[in-house]
């Protein structure tokens, strides 16, 4: 999962960088892996700074001085594919048959046939094990088919109407044409979200593409609308040019996105997220209090795991006419614990993030409200820091069904067996976290709680839920394979590794490890991963 953003000033000489930085403090949310700004100043020269870290930490005033330019694309990280390597850190750079800058959020699920398509025909080399230089590389390929010296905006939308037509997955993606502008584009199925805005200035209108309203409100810009699904959006200072470039496909956007990634104050694709958590807390206190009569335990307080859960936690105990209370004080300089690579790291800071009150648990029937069980780490140690401060019964009430499946479309849960409800019944599940009870919320609850705000979507991407993949081209054995190269051994593992010793590429089980295959230029051999574009991370 990942948060993109495309800025373009109408005033050239004004520099982008300093809102685009405060921008992905704002996307900080959806990756804490690395980061990463590409601008484009005066005769279309790039300048770049990116390396893993925080927000915070990549991007000083010294640093955000040197990206120069009035345009600009910038990215937050976290890991679904591949190694956590800090070569992976987006934006991308080509250099051919135009400077081209790229950032992505999501997932290709036929990476192995595109990869052998760059390989053989293209001839383009490939860097990183990451679907985004992919991605870049696929569209400036189908560019350069073109043979111009100067492409016009009928070539960039033909590009992407290609490039769409050669993947299957979700991206949304923001690029930037050195000496052009900012072009964005969404999958066809429009699972990833993305959208556009616009501000008054003194010499014009501003344009920014991000992957939440938020930043639009925070930087002033206004007219928020999303990137339709298939639909590419090319701005320059000239101009807004807007085409629809991929064949009619379901519109399903991931609902997992207003369950957990996305902040409460955004809105996507017309929905407000806030409202949504809001319907789905009421929805949950109909099942909640169906099951805890059936079962005759009686409820003393509601109390929310923080933070995502809290708007639901709250109509939930409204609803019910049960006290809410605040029972776990949260660190906030701790990352979100779901999205934090390796197991062992995401047990040990739980209980350095979170911190029970005993006098709202000691002596109580407590009634925890999560947004979503998936691994069950989180849920299992919170559970059992309820139980050491005196709670009498925990109970379990989650906003979102069961997760049985892998999500293949750019959220990390790589394996099946890592999920805790996999192949297990409710009350299995309980005992595994230690819970006296479990309670889900039904996937039409989640669906209507959601889809209520906008109608017009028929449907959304459910597939960690039911195993429907809404692309098509998800097998059992692709599942297999993805897991074996994702799984967090593997992840670690890619990680720790170093270049030293590799030859030729390998394949894993079907699918290349990028980090050690053989492209078009022969195989990679302790390759720079700032090739092309220098980077002035760290640089003094």
């Amino acid at each position: 999962m990942c948060g993109i953003l495309g800025l373009l000033l109408h005033d050239p000489s004004v520099d982008a960088a300093p809102d685009i930085c405060e921008g992905l403090s704002l996307l900080q949310h959806r990756g804490q892996d690395a980061c990463g700004i590409v601008t484009c100043g005066p005769k279309g020269r790039f300048f770049q700074c990116k390396a893993n870290g925080m927000v915070r930490d990549v991007f000083d005033e010294k640093a955000i001085s040197k990206l120069i330019g009035g345009m600009g694309v910038g990215h937050v990280r976290y890991p679904t594919a591949g190694s956590s390597n800090h070569a992976e850190a987006q934006p991308f750079y080509v250099n051919s048959p135009y400077g081209i800058v790229f950032a992505h959020n999501g997932n290709l699920i036929d990476g192995p046939s595109l990869l052998q398509y760059m390989d053989a025909t293209a001839h383009r080399h490939i860097n990183t094990s990451s679907d985004s230089e992919l991605l870049l590389n696929l569209f400036a390929n189908n560019l350069q088919q073109t043979g111009k010296f100067r492409i016009n905006e009928d070539d960039i939308f033909n590009a992407i109407g290609g490039l769409m037509k050669q993947c299957t997955g979700a991206y949304a993606c923001v690029a930037m044409l050195a000496g052009f502008g900012i072009i964005a584009f969404r999958d066809p199925n429009g699972i990833r979200p993305l959208g556009v805005a616009s501000r008054r200035s003194n010499s014009g209108k501003d344009y920014l593409f991000a992957s939440e309203s938020i930043v639009a409100d925070a930087l002033g810009f206004s007219e928020w609308e999303d990137v339709k699904p298939g639909e590419a959006v090319i701005i320059t200072r000239s101009g807004v040019s807007r085409k629809r470039v991929a064949e009619h496909a379901i519109f399903a956007p991931d609902i997992f996105e207003f369950v957990y990634f996305a902040r409460p104050d955004s809105v996507l694709d017309g929905i407000s997220v806030y409202r949504s958590r809001m319907a789905m807390g009421d929805a949950l206190a109909v099942e909640v209090d169906k099951v805890l009569k059936e079962r005759g335990i009686t409820v003393d307080v509601v109390i929310p795991v923080p933070d995502t859960s809290r708007v639901a936690a709250l109509n939930l105990a409204q609803k019910l006419n049960l006290p809410y209370r605040e029972g776990f004080i949260k660190n906030r300089y701790v990352g979100r614990t779901f999205i934090m690579p390796g197991q062992q790291m995401r047990r040990k800071n739980v209980r350095r993030k979170l911190n029970a009150m005993a006098l709202e648990f000691s002596g109580k029937n407590v009634l925890l409200v999560d947004d979503s069980i998936v691994r069950g780490t989180t849920s299992k140690e919170i559970i059992q820091m309820a139980k050491d401060v005196g709670a009498k019964k925990v109970i379990v009430a989650s906003c979102a069904p069961p997760i049985r499946y892998s999500n293949v479309y750019g959220i990390d849960m790589p394996s099946r067996t890592e999920l805790v409800a996999y192949g297990r019944t409710t009350q299995e599940i309980a005992e595994a976290i230690g819970a006296d009870l479990v309670v889900f919320q039904t996937l039409p609850n989640l669906v209507a709680s959601v889809r209520q705000f906008n109608p017009s979507i028929p449907t959304f991407d459910c597939s960690v839920f039911t195993g429907e993949y809404v692309t098509g081209g998800v097998t059992e054995e692709y599942l297999h394979q993805l897991e074996l190269l994702r799984a967090d051994n593997v992840k670690k593992k890619s990680a720790a590794n170093s270049w030293e010793g590799k030859g030729e590429g390998s394949v894993v089980n079907g699918f290349h490890d990028r980090e050690t295959m053989v492209a078009s230029s022969g195989p990679i051999n302790r390759a720079d991963d700032t090739i092309g574009l220098h980077n002035t991370w760290n640089v003094s």
